[in-house]
């Protein structure tokens, strides 16, 4: 077995090697939840990319996620600023809620047509701290039932859960809700449209405020936290769809076979070895290993 993994990390050296060259930019991949258990370690290979002599000015994060907590992507965002002075991120396969306000703190995200992000919903522990619950999703149900209220529809029992209903915890969902949305604005405008100086689609070649470049990350942020939209916080948010319905700017690295495969190679070599091996939160990086 330690035969076979080392024939398996040689692939991911090399092809983590063709990537560093490619985008020019130190790699980090991470597949895990947004949870604060991995922060120090994180903070540990940032660090010790960021020491090397041959640092570059730039970090690729591979990202894998199913989501977590927006503190601990905030958390996250302030190691790898203070380190690096250009953040990419590249999504192989899917960076779903927490992980989508990590990419939008990048300078560039990388997708093809098969990656994914999600609708940003953060997670937060339940009222008794024993599991993560979509906030949104709760407060979108407390609304429905205030609605119907208003309308004298509601019944006994959906009006006896909304009297049960613990007034502090609905007001931190609220405040996850606002965070995250905060966030994603910050981090758009600070990184994502930096470069944008001119208008391209509409009234061509005028300079881009930064009232309008405010206007486009709420515009953003309000849609991607609108579950009403989406339907479901899983559902997959293609590269298409970000770029035509939520007017964010991607790089599209399927319009560059040998980026496509090298990506291709990495990311799936790891994930079948971590899958194999059942872990579930892994950060690597043969420039530190």
């Amino acid at each position: 077995m330690a035969v076979y993994d080392d024939i398996i990390f040689q692939v991911v050296k090399d092809a983590e090697a063709e990537l560093s060259t490619k985008l020019d930019a130190d790699i980090l991949y991470l597949s895990s939840e947004m949870r604060m258990n991995i922060f120090a370690w994180f903070r540990e290979i940032v660090e010790k990319l960021a020491s090397r002599t041959e640092k570059k000015e730039a970090i690729a994060i591979f990202l894998t996620t199913p989501g977590g907590q927006a503190e601990v992507v905030e958390k996250l965002v302030e190691v790898v600023r203070h380190h690096y002075q250009l953040v990419y991120f590249v999504v192989p396969v899917a960076a779903m809620s927490a992980g989508t306000i990590f990419c939008m703190s990048g300078d560039k995200i990388y997708m093809d047509y098969s990656s994914s992000l999600g609708p940003i919903d953060p997670q937060v522990p339940d009222r008794e701290g024993k599991f993560f619950v979509p906030a949104l999703g709760h407060l979108d149900k407390l609304n429905q039932l205030i609605e119907k209220s208003r309308n004298n529809t509601i019944t006994p029992a959906e009006f006896q859960w909304l009297m049960n209903q613990d007034l502090a915890m609905l007001r931190f969902y609220e405040q996850a809700r606002d965070l995250s949305i905060a966030l994603l604005e910050k981090w758009l405008v600070q990184y994502k449209f930096k470069d944008w100086k001119k208008h391209r689609t509409h009234n061509v070649g005028a300079n881009v405020t930064s009232t309008e470049k405010q206007a486009r990350a709420n515009e953003i942020a309000t849609l991607l936290s609108d579950n009403t939209h989406w339907h479901s916080h899983g559902r997959m948010i293609g590269m298409r769809t970000l770029k035509d319905v939520c007017k964010l700017e991607i790089d599209d690295f399927g319009q560059d076979l040998d980026l496509q495969s090298a990506i291709r190679r990495y990311n799936d070599t790891i994930s079948e070895y971590i899958s194999r091996m059942d872990i579930r939160a892994y950060l690597y990086s043969s420039q530190v290993a």
